[in-house]
């Protein structure tokens, strides 16, 4: 998945990552570097983090990259989310990827 901290940072211009994130089954609250994260009410894709309230955004990968949502910025890729990324980006399935 494409994780990206919103809160602290202008437009939505935080940090970013790929990696793995784990959902309940109801696709509600979601387990991303040890934070517990709660969809937010409304169709926007938006979680914060119930102990420190930080907002992020969540979304699956693009291929072409264009994964932030205003304008190019760094993205970290996570070490065990690496190679699934690697094989996304060159065509397998979206669920192989971080």
């Amino acid at each position: 998945m494409f994780v990206q901290l919103k809160s602290g940072y202008d437009v939505d211009r935080g940090p970013s990552w790929i990696g793995w994130v784990e959902f309940n089954r109801t696709w509600k609250t979601a387990r991303f570097h040890g934070r517990e994260l709660r969809r937010a009410q409304g169709p926007d894709a938006n979680f914060y983090d119930v102990a420190t309230h930080e907002w992020f955004w969540l979304s699956g990968p693009k291929r072409d990259r264009t994964d932030t949502r205003y304008g190019p910025g760094p993205v970290a890729i996570d070490d065990d989310a690496k190679e699934a990324y690697r094989r996304f980006l060159g065509g397998a399935p979206g669920r192989e990827a971080g």
